[in-house]
């Protein structure tokens, strides 16, 4: 059995000024740039291969910038949802659909339910703290996605073409979703939880693309509109509330 010999080239991390706006420029032992804009804040990021140099880096930057400034306003301007305070008649909000919180305190097994009267039942022990709540709120989160993902999943393979060895799902900051293309595993963000399905098919099937193109330029592009023709209605959907 053969392995691959890994690289141990170092990587070298420092900030580069393009026309006022700050990059963090990261040198790894890669083959093509890679930039990104990161929600919440708008920060730049460029991971660039170790043989280019800095003024072609800058040249790729100044290129760029109208779209760098474009994703740094329009994340500034996104409306940030309220922090929820996991109270009796709170709106909770369960893949689009709000449903009205029940806190019922007492002893016994922590659980949460959506009642026939569209409520959201949350059963917790007296005096548990709002991240209590919260942690109890996220597992069964968690639970739902086991009865929406694998259909979507089996729905969308055949027609991208690609297969999907395994999912997971965990907290995200800056994404609302991420692929390794080498292990064909993907990433959502739990906050997914709380849009519409329409917004959770948008984000898987994104993930699934990049198993056929990892960057997002114009193929990318095209084979979003060949798939999912719609799909910047529901990025627009996504990007009215901020991450983070």
């Amino acid at each position: 059995m053969k392995f691959r010999k890994k690289s141990h080239k170092p990587v070298r991390q420092y900030r580069m000024d393009v026309s006022g706006v700050e990059v963090e420029v990261v040198r790894k032992d890669i083959k093509s740039l890679r930039l990104t804009v990161y929600r919440p804040d708008g920060q730049v990021r460029v991971s660039v291969p170790l043989r280019m140099g800095d003024e072609a880096v800058r040249t790729v930057l100044v290129d760029r910038l109208e779209w760098i400034r474009k994703h740094q306003h329009r994340f500034q301007h996104q409306e940030r949802p309220p922090e929820p305070q996991l109270v009796t008649g709170e709106n909770i909000f369960v893949f689009g659909q709000a449903y009205r919180l029940d806190v019922i305190e007492r002893y016994g097994a922590l659980s949460v339910r959506l009642t026939e009267d569209n409520s959201l039942e949350m059963r917790i022990r007296p005096g548990s703290t709002k991240d209590q709540r919260e942690a109890v709120l996220e597992a069964w989160y968690r639970r739902q996605w086991g009865d929406r993902v694998p259909p979507l999943i089996a729905k969308w393979e055949p027609v991208i073409g690609v297969s999907v060895a395994e999912w997971r799902i965990r907290k995200m900051k800056s994404r609302w979703g991420t692929c390794n293309v080498r292990d064909r595993r993907i990433w959502l963000n739990l906050e997914l939880a709380r849009r519409s399905t329409a917004c959770l098919e948008f984000i898987l099937v994104h993930e699934m693309v990049h198993l056929l193109e990892r960057n997002h330029n114009a193929r990318f592009k095209s084979l979003m509109d060949k798939f999912m023709p719609d799909w910047r209605v529901r990025e627009a959907e996504l990007d009215q509330v901020r991450l983070g």
